[in-house]
Formats: structure tokens, C-alpha cells, sequence
């Protein structure tokens, strides 16, 4: 019944066979239970089911109750066998006789209809490994709304006690769907959005009162303040993370099937540098008693001024609302990326070092919110006659574009209105080639929010002869410049790194994060350009979310797979 978690991992083969041997044992007798001392054993798993009369309750093949085993011990973590810390028989016995005629219930293991005997002989530390079998929950022809019971979990073995556990189900009690917005196709950066919020109880029973909670990204805000809200501003951290929440709670009963909306719609400022920002908001059949624990995890202060107040609106059309809803906001903005090249003299054995810079000139902040922080790409062609002997951390050596190698950069997303970095790459002159030159560029592509491509590229110049500083993205293409301005694959680096970037300030040697102490090291995450609000996303799914259709999609990983690069 419980998963069999002893396998031999990785690290134990070099121990050989007679170390190996000896390690397990001692693990084995290190984790063994006395039998004399009862082992306390939790059962767990939701201990609470909603089923809806008007969906299918998720899809057929999922169950909305996971029932496992949690034993006392710090769980295993790392390579080798999986110790026990209790070894012998016992039993899961799982009771749903209480809800025949309320719901069709499909139980795991042994089953004999409404009651199932799951066995098991070994138990680990924590709950992980420890998996007793899956509920599945359905209304049946004879549910009604209100109809309601519970399942009995409870377990026997000697030398364990067992918590049980009970899982209440519901029928066709109150569902709360939320309207649908959208947002005026002339709503710019600094302007606010007048939100229609609203509520439809779609469910067979009336609340006592409702919760509201919305959220607002980085760009975000809320203008209005109101009595019976609370909200809790993250400034600091991750910047996909950063932003505010709100939680405003109404005692008034929700009557089935009837339609609320705020009694004056909700205020939703947007900031100068705002585009592609978040604003969500959902409605939940939470009593006001039980808005506590929402509060609790995070820093709420309360709100000042009257209360905000629902009305109930007649005629309301049931297709206007829907179950989840969030709006990017504002769609009108720029921003600028500039790359930034250098000019160099160097004779024959000398080493230089080209200071290579990525900026983004604003005003708007390419906020990645639907991309997760999918970073931004760019290539880097060596100079001819030359030789990197040092590339910046965030710098992978790759082919660029066919038959041009080459080094692919990356910048984490988000990424500020103000963000600025160094990439700097350490040249060797192998030989001397008047005005060589190295082309750096992000991928050429209409991109509609980057408000100027003439500035996309930059050159590394050797020993040239107009004195110029490389910035010129018009120049004529030297040698070694990778023509096609973008990358047809690149490195495999790092994962992303949650949203922490985008730090102004110029970067470190090794092209990191700025040094004026904001928070991301700006020059991170994984092989991607990035997402919502504009530049090119190797992801296929952000790449559609931005309109951009799969014919883009297409072609980058088709390129990336000529070049041996990896798409996500």
C-alpha cells in the first residue's frame, strides 16, 4: 500500500558492495521503532470536498483527496536507501458509507463499495514515501444541493496509533464566480482603471458573507483606501513577487443565484513605467469570521475611510462570469534596450578587455509576469584575429548563426525601467587585423514595445581607424559578426531565478548584479528571451501569449535545433 522507497541510489556503487552492505544495515538499525512504544502515525489528506452541481469537478482522472501516512522523523533527503522507521503490518481502512445517495465516490485499494482495506509493511519519515491511495468525488444522479457527509479514515497495526482523519463533502453549496473585465484599449501608463468588480453565486446555497481579495503587480495600485479592507504592500524581494494585496470582507448574506457588483467600481492605478502588469481578484464563500487566517500570512494594515459595499444587480447575463479573472495592464507603453559595444587598439599578444553594456532606457519595465521571469538573450561575435580568454558568468560559448561561433548572454527578467549592465569579455590579439570587428546583438524581430532597433546592436571594433565606439548598430558588418543580428541557439544556463532581477547600476566583472544593493543579480536565469511586454520568448507558450502566433515559436526552435541549442 505505502510507496516501496528502499532502491539503491547513485552514490552507494562507489562505496562497493561490502561498504554499501554495511551502510544499510546500520541505517536500518538506526531507524528501527521499539515495539514497546506505540509510534504516533498521522493520516492525512483534504479534509474538506466542494462539489459543484454546474462543473465536473475537475477532470475525470484527477482525485481531489491524496491520502498518505505521516510518521514522525526528519524526512530523507539526499542518495542511498530510504531507512524505515517502522516495520510490520497494519492497515487503512477508508469509510465513505455516509455519502451514499449524496455523491459517487471512487476509493483506492481493496474496495468493497463504499469501504476499501488498504495494507501496508514499511513507514518512512514525514509523509513523502508514505502514499496510501487516492479519492475520487463526483455528483451522482441522485445529488442534490445541500446534500452533505463524510468520510472516516482510520488506521490499525500493532506497536501504531493512528490520528484518523474525516473528510467532509458538500454538495451544491455557495460557488462564487467573478465577472469577467476588460480593459479600455486606450488606458496608458499612469492612468487608472475604473474595474467593474462582481460576483455571481452560481452555487445551489446561499453565504453568510463573502471575502474579496485582489492583487496588483509591481505597477500596481490602489488609490482608494476602504474601512473593511486590509492591505499589505511587498516592496522589497523578488520583484515578480512584489507588489500589493487586499482582502475586504462582506457579512451581508450571497443569495444563490443571484449577482453582486461593488456598489462603486474599483480604482486600479497604473504607474508611469507600467505595461503588461497584473490585476486579479476573486471572490470566495468565506464567512467574515474566517478572513483570520487570510490575513495572517501576510503584514496587513488596516484600511481607513467607509466601507466598500456589494449591490445586487438584476438581469445579470451568467455568461459574464467566470471562475478565474486577471487583466494585463496598461498594453500601451515603451521601453528601450540599448546594447553598447567598444573600440580597441592592441597589438599582436596583447590583452584588452571590451566593456560590453546592456541598458534599458525605459520609461516601462518589461515586468515578465506571465513568463515567470523568462530572461533576455543576446549574441556576441568575436572580433577576427582575436581570442576570448575570459567571458562574463552569465556568457556561454555557442554558435550564433551558421558557421559563426560565438558567445550567447543573458539578462534575468524582470528587469527595471533603469536597469544597467556590464558584460565585460577579455580579448586576446592572436593578430593584428585592422578594424576587425565583432558584432553584439539581441534577435532582430518586430517587436512592438522596444520603441528603438536602431540601438539592438553594437560592434567590438579592433584597431579601427574611425575612432569609433563601437555603439554604431548601422555600421557595416565586419568580420566575424554574426550577420543575422540574433542567435540561433545558445547555452544551457541556469534556471530562473524567481523574478529577483533586474538591478540597476552597472554590473560586476563577471557581468552580474549591480553593486547599488537592490535585490536580483540581473544577469541570471535560463536560455529565453523574455516574456510579456515584448521581447521575443523562446518559450512557445509566452511566445502565443504575446500574439506573436507559432509561426515565431516555429521558427526559433527550428533554428535552435540546427545550432544544437536548447528551446524551452
Amino acid at each position: 500500500m505505502t510507496q516501496q522507497a528502499n532502491r539503491r541510489l547513485g552514490p552507494l556503487r562507489a562505496l562497493g558492495l561490502v561498504a554499501a552492505a554495511s551502510l544499510v544495515a546500520a541505517g536500518g538499525a538506526g531507524t528501527s521503532h521499539a515495539v514497546d512504544t506505540p509510534l504516533p502515525v498521522t493520516i492525512t489528506g483534504e479534509d474538506r470536498v466542494a462539489l459543484s452541481l454546474h462543473s465536473d469537478n475537475g477532470q475525470p482522472t484527477e482525485q481531489q483527496v491524496d491520502l498518505r501516512l505521516n510518521a514522525p522523523g526528519e524526512p530523507f533527503e539526499g542518495d542511498g536507501i530510504i531507512p524505515t522507521v517502522f516495520t510490520g503490518e497494519y492497515t487503512i481502512r477508508i469509510d465513505a458509507t455516509e455519502l451514499a445517495g449524496v455523491a459517487d465516490v471512487e476509493l483506492p485499494c481493496d474496495a468493497d463499495g463504499l469501504v476499501a482495506v488498504c495494507s501496508g509493511y514499511e513507514l518512512y519519515a514525514g509523509q513523502t514515501y508514505n502514499k496510501v491511495g487516492k479519492i475520487r468525488l463526483d455528483v451522482g444522479d441522485d445529488s442534490e444541493a445541500g446534500d452533505a457527509g463524510s468520510i472516516k479514515v482510520t488506521g490499525e497495526g500493532a506497536g501504531l496509533e493512528f490520528t484518523p482523519l474525516t473528510v467532509d463533502v458538500l454538495v451544491g453549496g455557495a460557488e462564487f464566480l467573478n465577472r469577467e473585465l476588460s480593459v479600455p484599449d486606450d488606458l496608458r501608463a499612469g492612468g487608472t482603471y475604473e474595474a467593474p468588480v462582481g460576483l455571481r453565486n452560481a452555487g445551489g446555497l446561499g453565504a453568510e458573507g463573502a471575502v474579496l481579495w485582489f492583487h496588483g503587480s509591481r505597477g500596481v495600485s490602489f488609490p482608494d483606501s476602504y474601512g473593511n479592507c486590509s492591505y499589505a504592500e511587498v516592496t522589497t524581494g523578488p520583484l515578480l513577487r512584489q507588489g500589493t494585496d487586499a482582502i475586504c470582507t462582506f457579512p451581508d448574506p450571497i443569495d444563490a443565484g443571484e449577482a453582486y457588483a461593488l456598489a462603486e467600481p474599483l480604482k486600479v492605478g497604473t504607474a508611469d513605467f507600467a505595461l503588461h502588469d497584473v490585476f486579479t481578484y476573486a471572490f470566495s464563500a468565506v464567512g467574515p469570521d474566517g478572513t483570520a487566517a487570510l490575513r495572517a500570512a501576510k503584514d496587513y494594515r488596516p484600511g481607513t475611510g467607509a466601507d466598500l459595499t456589494l449591490k445586487k444587480v438584476s438581469g445579470a447575463d451568467p455568461a459574464d462570469y467566470t471562475r478565474y479573472v486577471d487583466v494585463d495592464l496598461p498594453l500601451k507603453n515603451t521601453y528601450d534596450l540599448e546594447l553598447t559595444g567598444a573600440s580597441l587598439d592592441a597589438g599582436a599578444g596583447d590583452t584588452v578587455t571590451a566593456e560590453l553594456g546592456f541598458r534599458n532606457n525605459g520609461p516601462a519595465w518589461l515586468s515578465s509576469q506571465r513568463s515567470g521571469g523568462e530572461p533576455i538573450g543576446f549574441t556576441v561575435a568575436v572580433p577576427e584575429g582575436a581570442t576570448v580568454t575570459r567571458a562574463p558568468e552569465r556568457c556561454g560559448e555557442n554558435t550564433i548563426a551558421e558557421g559563426v561561433r560565438g558567445y550567447f548572454c543573458w539578462v534575468s527578467t524582470p528587469l527595471l525601467e533603469d536597469a544597467e549592465f556590464t558584460f565585460p569579455f577579455e580579448l586576446r590579439v592572436d593578430r593584428v587585423v585592422e578594424g576587425a570587428k565583432g558584432k553584439v546583438a539581441l534577435p532582430e524581430w518586430d517587436n512592438p514595445f522596444d520603441s528603438d532597433h536602431a540601438n539592438n546592436s553594437a560592434w567590438i571594433v579592433l584597431n579601427g581607424s574611425d575612432g569609433s565606439d563601437g555603439s554604431d548598430g548601422s555600421a557595416d558588418g565586419g568580420t566575424g559578426d554574426g550577420t543575422d543580428g540574433g542567435t540561433s541557439g545558445g547555452p544551457t544556463p541556469p534556471g530562473s531565478d524567481d523574478g529577483d532581477s533586474g538591478s540597476s547600476g552597472s554590473s560586476g566583472a563577471d557581468g552580474t548584479d549591480g553593486t547599488d544593493g537592490s535585490s536580483g543579480d540581473g544577469a541570471g536565469g535560463g536560455l529565453a528571451l523574455t516574456g510579456a511586454g515584448g521581447v521575443a520568448l523562446i518559450g512557445g507558450a509566452a511566445l502565443l501569449a504575446l500574439g506573436l502566433g507559432a509561426g515565431a515559436v516555429v521558427l526559433l526552435r527550428r533554428r535552435a535545433r540546427q545550432s544544437g541549442g536548447a528551446v524551452a
